[in-house]
């Protein structure tokens, strides 16, 4: 295939190990396609480890131009990532997390889903959840694969794994970008994206590993994180691209999910959530 630009979008901040890290940035420096650019957020006061783990990116040698994006404060991820697309310098953006690792081929696959339909304006795939070790796979997530099925399963759950998404700037920026929305910053701009009848799609195979386990269960808990959630939620029904009953549908299921005991949340996301 001919070469075409792209970016790669991530976000950082003190919490991320920077051991998790350069497994990330070894996973994206070994495409079989590379990028010609990252652009690499620092969302607020970092550790000294991890600055010295950016620092061996920033001077590596490679035909990857990296960029680093400085916040004062922490913003939050939806603030972050606002400020990093503006300044990717190409119209395909893949997003990527810090601590997930990229298949192989990850980007050649989504370059070539773009050439095959030129009308995309994002496309993203399968995530294989694991815990400690790639060969430790303990969970998938599936999506719907084509624009309506993925419009209509929005509505009650996310139709795409945030971390595997490649996307077109000019879409992105036209739904309005990224926006403050704690937890649901991609689920929002998914409806906003929805709303300006962007065109869809997800691949049907796995294109990220994603670390998981009992810490991001914790993290999905609790009555503050429904509260957060219920928030998010609401500023989707605005968007005119649910309903009233979806709404009270998700958030009643939510607050189901988040007042459970950790090990019935575990069990729902294993045997419901995930396949």
């Amino acid at each position: 295939m001919n070469k075409v630009k792209f970016s790669v979008l991530l976000s950082i901040y003190y919490k991320e190990k920077p051991e998790y890290f350069r497994e990330c940035m070894e996973s994206i420096y070994s495409q079989t396609v590379l990028p010609d650019e990252i652009v690499l957020v620092e969302d607020g006061r970092l550790t000294e480890e991890l600055y010295e783990a950016i620092r061996d990116y920033e001077c590596r040698p490679s035909e990857i131009s990296f960029v680093t994006v400085k916040l004062e404060k922490n913003s939050g991820l939806g603030l972050a990532l606002a400020e990093g697309i503006k300044h990717c310098s190409n119209e395909l953006v893949a997003r990527m997390d810090t601590d997930d690792i990229c298949v192989p081929d990850r980007f050649e696959r989504q370059l070539n889903a773009f050439s095959e339909n030129p009308g995309l304006d994002i496309i993203g795939g399968y995530i294989s959840e694991f815990s400690d070790d790639t060969r430790n796979i303990l969970s998938e997530r599936t999506v719907p694969l084509g624009n309506y099925v993925i419009k209509q399963y929005q509505r009650k759950r996310d139709a795409f794994n945030h971390m595997t998404v490649m996307y077109k700037r000019s879409a992105v920026l036209a739904a309005g970008n990224y926006q403050d929305c704690l937890l649901m910053e991609d689920s929002l701009l998914w409806a906003n994206m929805i709303r300006n009848h962007c065109r869809m799609a997800n691949i049907g195979e796995t294109l990220v590993y994603a670390r998981t386990g009992d810490d991001m269960l914790k993290r999905r808990g609790g009555f503050d994180y429904f509260l957060k959630y219920k928030a998010g939620r609401k500023r989707i029904l605005k968007t005119g691209t649910i309903s009233a009953a979806d709404y009270f549908v998700t958030v009643a299921a939510q607050f189901v999910v988040c007042m459970m005991p950790l090990w019935m949340r575990s069990l729902v996301f294993k045997k419901i959530l995930r396949n």
